[in-house]
This record gives C-alpha cells, sequence and structure tokens, in this order.
C-alpha cells in the first residue's frame, strides 16, 4: 500500500503515542495514574443525561440531522454567546447565518483550515499549542509558522515580531485562551491587538475557546468577538467538552464571521452529517444550565489545583498557579529535559504526565498535569513524585 506523503510527513498524533506507552508500562502490572489527558472524571450534569435519555428513544431523532445544526441548538448557542459575553449573533442558517454546529471543536478547527489553506499558505500556531492546528496545516499543504508563548510574556505571541512577508502568506491565526497547554489567560486588550493585525493583514483569527468556563480566583475568559469589529474578521470555537464533561458526547459550535462559518458549512456538508440530534437537544440543556452548577465543579478543580501546587512546590518543582484551565504547567528539575522526565516519571512510579515537547519545541522544559483525575488519585501522584524527586536528589 502507497500511503498519501500528507499522511507520512505528520507526526503520529500526541496522545495516541502517549496512550501506546501508558498500554505498554500498564501490561508489565504498574499501577498507571493518568494525569496526561484532559477527558474529565466528573459527571455529565444530571439534567443533560436525562434529557439525552428521553431524546434518544423519539424516533423522529433517529434520521439525518440538519447540517448546519438543529435551529433549537443553533438558538441556545447564541443566546449562551448573549448571555456570557455579551454578544449578538445570528443564529439562522448559512450563509447569513453566524452560528454552526460541530462534532466536537476539534472537528472544526479541522476542517476550517481546509477551507482556507492551500498548497504554499501559511498559518501561524502558537508553539507550544494544540497539535491539531498545525497538523492539519501540513495535510493542506500548507506550513504552520511558530509563534513562540513564552513565560515571560503571559504565554502571549508577540504579533510584532512576525515578518511582513510572513503576514502577507498567512491564512489563518490561531489563539487559544485559557490556553492549553500552557493555563496562559489573555484579556480584551490582547484580542483587541489580535483583531487588528488580522484586519491589517486580512488573516483569520480563529480562536479555540474551548477552556471559557473553567476560570478561578474571579478570572472570568473574555470571547474575542467582544472586541468591536471582531465578527468581520474572527471565528471562534466552543466546545461543551470540558466545562459540562461531555468530551463523549462530541458536542461545540462555530460562531463569528458569517464568511468563515459558511465556508466552514461547505467543507462539512461534504464530509460528515451533523451531530446526532439527540445529543443537539442535550447540549440545548446543557447551555441553559445555571452557572451554580459550573461553580460547584470549579470548586472541586481548584482544591485540586492547590492540592497539586503545593504538593509539587513541597519537592522543588516551581509549579505555577494558573488562573484558568484544568492543567498545570511545570517545568522539569533542573538538568532534565520534557521527555526524559516523564519518561522516567511513568517508568519509575506508573504517573503519566505529557511531556511540553508533545505540543511543539517551545515545550522543551516543560510537562503538563491534567487535574482530571479522582482527588485520592492525585494525593497518590503527588506521594510518588515526591519519592522520585527525593530519590532523583540522592543519585546527584
Amino acid at each position: 500500500m502507497r500511503l498519501a506523503q500528507r499522511v507520512v510527513d505528520v507526526p503520529p498524533y500526541l496522545f495516541a503515542e502517549l496512550d501506546r506507552r501508558k498500554a505498554a508500562v500498564a501490561a508489565r502490572g504498574v499501577d498507571i495514574i493518568p494525569l496526561g489527558i484532559g477527558d474529565p472524571d466528573l459527571p455529565t450534569p444530571h439534567e443533560v443525561v436525562e434529557r439525552m435519555r428521553e431524546a434518544v428513544v423519539d424516533p423522529a431523532n433517529h434520521r439525518y440531522p440538519d447540517y448546519e445544526g438543529s435551529p433549537a441548538f443553533r438558538q441556545a448557542a447564541a443566546a449562551y454567546m448573549e448571555r456570557r459575553f455579551g454578544v449578538s449573533l445570528d443564529p439562522s442558517a448559512p450563509p447569513k447565518g453566524e452560528v454552526l454546529a460541530l462534532i466536537g471543536a476539534k472537528e472544526g478547527i479541522a476542517h476550517l483550515v481546509w477551507a482556507l489553506v492551500e498548497p504554499g499558505d501559511l498559518t501561524l500556531c502558537p508553539d507550544p499549542g494544540y497539535p491539531v492546528y498545525a497538523a492539519h496545516t501540513r495535510f493542506c499543504g500548507g506550513e504552520p509558522y511558530r509563534l513562540p508563548l513564552q513565560a515571560d510574556r503571559g504565554f502571549l505571541p508577540d504579533l510584532n515580531a512576525v515578518p511582513e512577508a510572513v503576514a502577507r502568506r498567512a491564512k489563518i491565526l490561531f489563539l487559544n485562551y485559557p490556553n492549553n497547554p500552557t493555563a496562559g489567560v489573555a484579556d480584551l486588550a490582547f484580542f483587541e491587538e489580535a483583531v487588528a493585525f488580522c484586519r491589517r493583514h486580512d488573516i483569520l483569527l480563529a480562536h479555540d475557546n474551548a477552556y471559557a468556563e473553567i476560570g478561578y480566583d474571579g478570572y472570568a475568559a473574555p470571547s474575542v468577538l467582544e472586541v468591536p469589529g471582531a465578527r468581520e474578521v474572527a471565528v471562534e470555537f466552543h466546545s461543551l467538552s470540558k466545562p459540562f464533561n461531555m468530551t463523549g458526547w462530541r458536542i461545540g459550535f462555530a460562531c463569528g464571521s458569517a464568511q468563515a462559518v459558511a465556508a466552514l458549512g461547505v467543507v462539512k456538508n461534504n464530509t460528515d452529517s451533523g451531530p446526532f440530534t439527540a445529543v443537539q437537544q442535550a447540549a440545548v440543556t446543557a447551555l441553559e444550565l445555571p452557572r451554580q452548577v459550573l461553580q460547584v465543579q470549579l470548586a472541586v478543580y481548584r482544591e485540586r489545583r492547590d492540592r497539586m501546587v503545593a504538593a509539587l512546590r513541597a519537592v522543588g518543582i516551581d509549579a505555577p498557579t494558573p488562573r484558568a484551565t484544568i492543567y498545570l504547567w511545570c517545568p522539569v528539575p533542573a538538568g532534565e529535559t520534557s521527555s526524559g522526565f516523564s519518561g522516567r516519571l511513568l517508568e519509575e512510579t506508573g504517573v503519566f504526565v505529557t511531556p511540553g515537547t508533545g505540543y511543539g519545541q517551545g515545550g522543551e522544559g516543560f510537562f503538563r498535569i491534567s487535574l482530571t483525575c479522582p482527588d485520592d488519585r492525585l494525593q497518590e501522584a503527588a506521594r510518588r513524585i515526591a519519592s522520585l524527586a527525593t530519590a532523583g536528589a540522592a543519585r546527584r
């Protein structure tokens, strides 16, 4: 079999590779504590499950869904954006509409690239960053251009450092705040700068806002669409996976520029048949839940964050306290590399974390911990990390 070069050229997907590595260690009988993937362990809200239970037995929902998403789902998504961010959107169907249902935000982000990028084009991709941005750029024959995210800038890219020649070739600027993997946050002033940059260079700003509802200590993430005029140059992706513990349900939405939403819809219409209508109906319930429901689970994540940060600092790992997301982005111990430390942690303790280099060369020197693990297992992970750090100090 002769594979397409685009498949050969793209590195293996990070989490698939990590799963294989974890399985190999588990096969030896090691008790694995998985802190690598951001897959919430908390249950989907009861109201959402009950709505799904009702919807799934309705024969009307067993037929093909609307390609662009049901009117009820698009209206619920628009209402959520108005209520949460003060952003008014047109929920009608494309080409005029500004909301499109997705089979998860990952799917929408990948298909957006196919709608805009041609061979030889550039996309501006954060590094470290979610691997899908760069991978699908390569699939399309485009070239990802690295935007370094550095701690001394709060993990925000320096858009002024993008060469003019690069900006002329760029089709998409990818941003993701609150950020995966760094847990960095952005304020509206940064989004104003980014919108102006994209308007100046005729670039689409694609904002991955999957962690919008996971903020701590009074922080509430903004939407790029709050910036005046942003809807002319920006599209934003929202996911129900992380805030509502619905990773397996595969539901999200894109919103913003009607032109970009319509172009994305063309690719999707020729690729999939839309999210299962019953899932869309359950998602409407999720989007309409009172914020108190989210506050309960945020309290759980906040406690986990504080406990793990304290445990890491106690053994000399300079773990910052993030204001958002379900991740800790931590520097590896002195003298270690990202892959070396994460590999040693897995092999010697069974604690599975993500090496920073899995998100790009800018991740070297860091590892990521996901807080999506029960409290007792997080405590045990902290104990094991402490034992490894103690043993390492003794060897030195």
